[in-house]
């Protein structure tokens, strides 16, 4: 991440679950110069870019689904992620849409 991000700002964006702050994790954020730790808001699903994506999932794919067995929902989600995979375009506007400013690779 340094030699990728040398010389510019870095933000290691968490959620409050504690599990995802651990003592391990403060130590290791202590020790770096980068990146910066930010904490979401205790409930903002329009900043989390996942949010959308499901959001999206249960739109489409798993709108209306009334299967007999948990496997018809897999299905379900595995369509949904093989069709925002072979979509390159597909998913920089959930990123774009929580706001950050992106710079995708060229």
């Amino acid at each position: 991440m340094k030699v990728f991000y040398r010389g510019e700002r870095v933000a290691l964006v968490r959620e409050g679950l504690s599990a995802h702050w651990s003592r391990a994790m403060r130590a290791w954020v202590a020790d770096q110069d980068r990146p910066t730790p930010e904490r979401l808001p205790a409930y903002a699903p329009e900043l989390n870019p996942v949010e959308l994506l499901w959001s999206s999932l249960k739109k489409r794919e798993l709108a209306n689904l009334a299967g007999d067995h948990l496997a018809d929902a897999a299905d379900a989600t595995a369509r949904s992620t093989h069709r925002i995979n072979h979509n390159p375009q597909l998913p920089w506007p959930f990123l774009a849409h929580t706001g950050p400013t992106i710079h995708p690779n060229t």
